[in-house]
């Protein structure tokens, strides 16, 4: 279904209440009015950066995190970077508005007439809109601040000098969207920041009548149209927070108070919406887990270094997406790979070969401690003591809330229906009975309902696929998010939800959890969790798991109620995983650690089973490492009727 044709605007208008349609009647009379309406940008005198990092920050950057960060700056400065699966080779002297992948260039004009959800008149608009975050600056930026080599500083103003001149206010392509305006302003103030100590900073930033032009038409944009209704996700959190932190570090113009508070009072109603009691994010898609911490955080710096009181909901819910986090990740410190994923960052100053998630417990534990049943980030990051100079220690000051963390490690969180079993062997299994998605059109969410993802000592057994793409391959992206794209049963070759777009579902499957048992395998018992949903209206699909220590084994039975229909059962292995297939029973190996490691799947012998490999007409046997990446694995589909009595019974025994 092609996002922007009539009927795609119809299915988006059922999703709106009347309020939001309201609202974007008045977008839509704004940018009219905008298109002739140029303001002049506020005069401002005396302008000054103060918002610094405090005495020996950096000292604290331990030596092999500064390491990798060298060794990415000076692959930038060659010209090198990869964006979603593209290695380009053109970054010294970028070309702002091409796309490497399909060789397009974005059209010129008024931003609002460019129609970036078409391929082939833009391109593929995220390898266009990443490199303009201008996240790989700020890597230069804390590339100099750790080493004081000029060349990272010059090469930096080089490239918003650049960037700055080929997109003036609202024309062309990076004036569409807000996310990509708020996480820029975002990395202008790290920026700025990290790059105190070099001679041109001012003359950069604050002495600059462009750049003072940049930063406030950037934050005028985000005054006026912010995300609202339906799609107040992900994206409003980053607006608010860009728009945040520039009014803080940036507070030079007369609107800046009103900016400042506006946003701050965005971003508390928008964490809280966002996420769950719990603390998991509502959209149930991780990686937005941590692009909505890692704003936040961000954002709870600037305030911190401005001084400027915040509400304490935002340091709870802070606090309990990283106690959140860390209950919910493997030993490996890999959370679940559930919901869209594209790679999203808030703020970036870490070199290749960091771990995302060991840095966001880092960066929990300074700023809030850890409990202890946290599990041990063993790696070392540069955004943690960045951050930790500048956001007050948790608990001084009035910095904590009246809240009682979890005494003992969580495994089932009631409001997402996301259920942990943890085994014997490091075996961890993630069972799904939550809601769809977030909100009327559950943007980011897969029809992965009951789905179940098991991993053993941190390698996927049995995988979730993940994302690959969102635009330009229709074909693709209905793959990944589709119902056989995940460990569950589909009726009937259809999706459990109905998709109306490609961020748009119509009718959303309702799940609820009926039985949750997770104590009883980490005591060398059974843990239970069971759970139904009703995505196919005239059947119940009901599942149960059990993950029994003593034998250290998955069992999975699937029954359906209702009238007999088509069925095909999914089970995605790993990428490292090599499976032999003989009738119903799969012999599973793969390696960890240089160690031969084995299972054996038993599959329901009432259904007739096919591994599928690579397979492209239609997709099928494939994972999805990150965005913009695929490659080949094995997936064991079962082909068959539904109607027997006992159901459809999987067991996954793990040996040695």
């Amino acid at each position: 279904m092609r996002s922007g044709s009539a009927g795609w605007y119809l299915r988006r208008l059922s999703r709106m209440r009347p309020r939001e349609v309201g609202g974007r009647v008045g977008d839509t009379v704004r940018r009219r009015r905008w298109r002739t309406a140029q303001p002049a940008v506020p005069a401002v005198t005396g302008t000054r950066f103060t918002a610094v990092l405090p005495a020996g920050t950096i000292a604290a950057v331990p030596p092999d995190a500064a390491k990798r960060l060298v060794a990415q700056a000076d692959r930038l400065l060659a010209g090198h970077a990869e964006f979603f699966g593209v290695d380009r080779d053109d970054l010294a002297d970028p070309d702002w508005w091409y796309d490497p992948k399909t060789g397009r260039r974005a059209p010129s004009g008024y931003a609002f007439d460019v129609p970036y959800r078409d391929e082939g008149a833009v391109g593929d608009i995220k390898q266009i809109w990443e490199p303009s975050r201008h996240q790989y600056l700020t890597v230069l930026a804390a590339a100099y601040a750790v080493t004081g080599d000029e060349r990272y500083a010059e090469r930096v103003a080089a490239h918003l000098r650049s960037w700055w001149a080929a997109n003036p206010p609202l024309r062309g392509v990076h004036w569409i969207s807000g996310i990509e305006l708020g996480i820029r302003l975002l990395s202008w103030v790290w920026i700025r920041r990290l790059l105190d100590g070099w001679p041109g900073a001012a003359s950069l930033f604050e002495d600059n009548p462009v750049a003072r032009t940049q930063i406030w038409h950037h934050q005028r944009w985000l005054a006026a149209f912010p995300s609202r209704g339906s799609s107040a996700n992900n994206h409003v959190v980053a607006e608010a927070a860009g728009q945040f932190a520039a009014a803080c570090a940036f507070g030079w113009f007369p609107a800046s108070g009103r900016w400042r508070a506006d946003a701050l009072r965005s971003l508390e109603r928008q964490l809280r919406n966002n996420t769950f009691r719990s603390g998991l994010n509502r959209e149930l898609a991780t990686e937005y887990h941590g692009l909505v911490l890692e704003l936040g955080l961000a954002a709870l710096a600037e305030a911190d270094a401005a001084r400027v009181p915040v509400p304490a909901s935002v340091r709870l819910v802070l606090l309990r997406m990283c106690d959140a986090l860390a209950a919910v990740v493997d030993n490996r410190l890999r959370p679940p790979r559930q919901g869209d994923a594209d790679d999203g960052h808030g703020l970036v100053v870490d070199g290749a070969g960091t771990d995302r998630w060991g840095s966001l417990l880092a960066t929990g534990d300074a700023v809030f401690g850890r409990l202890a049943w946290w599990p041990r980030a063993t790696g070392t990051d540069v955004r943690t003591p960045l951050l930790a100079a500048l956001i007050r220690p948790y608990g001084r000051n009035g910095t904590a809330p009246a809240v009682s963390r979890p005494a003992s490690r969580p495994a089932h969180f009631g409001d997402a229906g996301m259920t942990i079993l943890r085994g014997p062997g490091e075996i961890w299994c993630r069972c799904d009975g939550g809601p769809h998605g977030f909100l009327s059109i559950a943007a980011h969410a897969h029809a992965d309902a009951l789905s179940v993802e098991v991993r053993h000592d941190g390698v996927d057994v049995l995988a979730d696929p993940g994302t690959f793409c969102y635009h330009g391959e229709p074909e693709w992206r209905q793959y990944f998010r589709s119902t056989l794209g995940h460990n569950t049963l589909e009726l009937d070759g259809t999706d459990q939800s109905v998709s109306g777009g490609p961020f748009l579902w119509t009718r959303h499957a309702r799940s609820r959890v009926l039985v949750a048992d997770t104590t009883g395998a980490a005591d060398g018992g059974t843990s239970c969790w069971r759970a139904e949903h009703d995505g196919y209206q005239d059947a119940v699909h009901r599942r149960q798991v059990e993950l029994v220590a003593a034998s250290r084994e998955v069992r999975v039975l699937d029954e359906v109620r209702g009238p007999r229909r088509a069925v095909r059962l999914a089970f995605h292995l790993g990428p490292t995983v090599t499976a032999d297939l003989a009738g119903n029973r799969a012999a599973l190996t793969w390696a960890r650690d240089g160690e031969d490691r084995a299972a054996v799947l038993d599959l329901p012998g009432e259904l007739s089973w096919r591994a599928h490999r690579g397979e492209t007409g239609p997709p099928l046997g494939w994972y999805s490492p990150g965005f913009g990446r695929k490659e080949p694995t094995t997936t064991l589909v079962g082909t068959g009727f539904t109607g027997g009595a006992q159901g459809f019974t999987t067991v996954l025994g793990f040996r040695g």
